[in-house]
């Protein structure tokens, strides 16, 4: 079977490198262009050491990406991590269709952050999902999906490296099979259970001292490690990163600096409070939240969150 492969970044040439592994057929990628300044996408290196054409362009919408996709001749489309929007015509070209990977229990999430939204709204539980892309946003028909739990402290980064980027890889494995073999189902999806989400964006994880202390430490933690969730001291914003969830009323007003140890700082929520061990100054990387507090000279007492 002749698989035509759109994806980018290490999941794309994660899936690349299974799929020859198994012994399928990739005839040709397309991923984003090169972007001066920046590595060279591991999914077009992939490729082209295993000898696999290569195309790049910047939308696959052009009318030159459409036909180089119809020349591959596909039986199958594989979408594997794509945030362009494929036109309908790439997506019906292939003789058996075109499938895609969602990192999201669909139709729960669909959009683009569907994993920090998970940890953001508390879910327990979410995993990943196979279908087959039509002409809306993540609503074709499922092939195959598999769950995992959310655990406590899980991030948007833990959960997708530890999580749904090896079991995703594997279920576009399995799903490949079955097409294959002709097996795949279509399941439509129940459009009345959906969740739609755009892009996760600082302005969404704009820290409120005063929420629930879980509601706090899941948008935190759904926040990390993009785009960061962000408060202010003394007027100045700084954003917020590998933080833990302490229980217990801590006695003081929402939003103040509790405490200053080796591993972070501490700050006041309500119903517990929160214990910081890395943030992101405007202008500057992350760095140890210890480091930072020396800094800007941090003190039991601040208060953040006053803009």
């Amino acid at each position: 079977m002749r698989i035509a492969l759109i994806g980018q970044s290490a999941f794309g040439e994660a899936v690349f490198r299974a799929l020859l592994e198994r012994g399928e057929r990739v005839v040709g990628v397309f991923c984003p262009p090169d972007r001066e300044g920046r590595p060279t996408d591991p999914l077009k290196v992939a490729a082209g050491e295993s000898g696999v054409t290569v195309h790049q362009f910047g939308r696959m919408r052009n009318q030159e990406a459409i036909e180089a996709f119809s020349s591959m001749s596909a039986d199958l489309g594989v979408m594997a991590y794509v945030t362009d929007i494929v036109p309908i015509q790439v997506l019906e070209k292939p003789k058996r269709g075109t499938i895609q990977y969602h990192p999201s229990l669909l139709p729960r999430h669909r959009g683009p952050s569907s994993i920090n939204w998970a940890i953001i709204q508390g879910d327990e539980a979410t995993g990943v999902t196979i279908f087959w892309p039509d002409r809306g946003l993540d609503t074709g028909p499922i092939l195959l999906q598999k769950e995992v739990d959310i655990d406590p402290d899980d991030t948007t980064g833990s959960l997708y490296f530890d999580k749904l980027f090896p079991l995703g890889v594997e279920a576009i494995v399995e799903a490949v099979r079955m097409v294959r073999e002709g097996t795949a189902p279509r399941i439509e999806q129940d459009h009345s259970a959906a969740t739609n989400e755009s892009w996760c964006k600082a302005s969404d994880v704009v820290v409120d001292w005063g929420m629930p202390i879980g509601d706090l430490f899941n948008l935190v933690r759904g926040s990390d490690p993009s785009p960061g969730s962000g408060t202010s001291l003394r007027g100045r914003e700084v954003r917020l990163y590998g933080a833990s969830r302490l229980l217990g009323d801590p006695g003081r007003p929402a939003g103040e600096v509790i405490g200053l140890t080796g591993e972070g700082f501490t700050v006041a929520g309500s119903g517990g409070s929160l214990l910081v061990r890395r943030v992101r100054p405007v202008g500057q990387g992350k760095l140890p939240a210890t480091e930072w507090a020396m800094q800007v000279g941090l003190r039991k007492g601040d208060r953040l969150g006053e803009w």
